[in-house]
């Protein structure tokens, strides 16, 4: 321990108490250090302010005011002064020692065992490193900082040095031995965030490169239905593959969108459902109106839900308007847990006798109840004053869906 009233060892009960009495204070105050360390390299990730902070609180549990962290290069075979406080400027991130055993830092690095060093100046067992000469060091302890797991190799070792006269003891020793342990686990983490973060990495760049190449597959799809289409003899059946062919084009655009959006899995409704009513705009005479708030919503809502924009408002573009152009108007919102959308126009309106429910309901209407049941949403259809239909759905929204 370092130099306090009392370190002198007598072999008088009464005097021995006496030590332990002022000793005490002390100890409490390195634990107290230990675990406010402890509690504040929990709370961050950044392993820089992590080390700064150790070698802070090894030098005021130690009344010194030199500490420092040395990193393994392995590339050079030496440990580089990565974090201290208490040395010249210049020193941290510049100044490295060498890894021989004939040092202090060395030994401890190479056998793994505690160095406590109370007369550097006198010592036969090291050679002082230039660095400790230099600001007149005069004692030292030196810990390994080791890594978890087989085959890693340690991160460096944890120094604390003075310039007083005094004596470092192995209950110091083992005070740093518990900062060196936190450490480890702290540099440990690191390691495996980094390990995650390349493995997640990993993974965005495959399934971006699996949506990329979906939309270039389902877009080959299209041009093979339009090529049929053209090449038709029955109007229905040109319909049909034109239909098809818009379904498709609309999935494909939501694989678009997955491979060149940042959240993995998820597209902004804003940007996608606004360039499907782009590329509807080029297939229908009628005018399209649409606004959409951004909202990241998953693929599995998203196709469904740009399936079913589709049909709605080609539906629209089909039927409501015979005898001329007019507008079609398609919007979404927020609303609570649930995204709303409608699709509304001005046309002429439902037959009198219309029930989406019924068998005879239309191709159309059979694929909107088949989509809204997929979405797991509910359907209003109401016929506007003094015209037109307006089409109403509410859709639940997932627990981690981001606004």
């Amino acid at each position: 321990m370092s130099d306090r009233p009392g370190k002198e060892s007598t072999s008088a009960p009464t005097v021995a108490t006496d030590v332990t009495r002022q000793e005490l204070p002390y100890r409490l105050r390195q634990q107290s250090l230990l675990g406010e360390f402890g509690r504040s390299a929990l709370q961050t990730r950044d392993i820089g302010q992590i080390l700064q902070r150790a070698t802070e609180l090894c030098a005021q549990g130690l009344d010194t005011r030199f500490a420092k962290v040395l990193e393994y290069l392995p590339d050079d075979d030496r440990l580089l002064v990565r974090a201290g406080v208490g040395w010249e400027p210049g020193t941290v991130g510049r100044i490295s020692l060498g890894l021989d055993l004939e040092s202090p830092a060395g030994y401890a690095f190479q056998t793994g065992q505690m160095v406590i060093s109370n007369h550097l100046q006198e010592e036969t067992r090291f050679r002082t490193p230039k660095l400790l000469t230099d600001h007149g060091i005069r004692r030292a302890i030196n810990v390994l900082i080791a890594r978890g797991g087989e085959g890693h190799l340690p991160f460096g070792v944890l120094e604390v040095d003075s310039p007083e006269p005094g004596q470092f003891d192995v209950a110091d020793a083992d005070f740093l031995a518990g900062f060196a342990g936190l450490l480890g686990i702290a540099i440990e983490r690191q390691h495996a965030d980094a390990d995650l973060r390349q493995a997640l990495d990993h993974q965005a760049m495959l399934t971006r490169e699996m949506s990329h190449r979906v939309k270039n597959s389902l877009a080959s799809v299209v041009g093979l239905l339009r090529v049929q289409s053209r090449g038709a003899q029955s109007e229905e059946v040109r319909n049909a593959l034109k239909d098809a062919a818009s379904r498709i084009t609309t999935i494909a655009q939501v694989h678009d969108h997955l491979w060149r959006s940042n959240k993995i899995g998820f597209v902004d409704i804003a940007d996608f459902a606004g360039e499907l009513c782009g590329k509807l705009q080029e297939t229908i005479s009628h005018k399209l109106v649409c606004s959409f708030g951004h909202l990241m919503i998953s693929a599995d809502k998203a196709i469904p839900l740009g399936l079913l924009i589709n049909e709605l408002v080609t539906n629209s573009a089909k039927h409501a308007y015979p005898d001329g152009s007019g507008e079609i108007q398609v919007s979404s919102e927020r609303r609570g847990a649930d995204l709303h959308v409608e699709v509304s126009d001005r046309g002429i309106g439902l037959p009198k006798d219309f029930d989406i429910d019924e068998p005879r309901a239309s191709l159309g209407f059979k694929v909107i109840k088949s989509l809204i049941a997929q979405l797991g949403g509910r359907m209003a259809v109401a016929s506007n004053t003094p015209k037109g239909v307006t089409v109403q759905l509410d859709m639940p929204l997932e627990t981690n869906t981001v606004a």
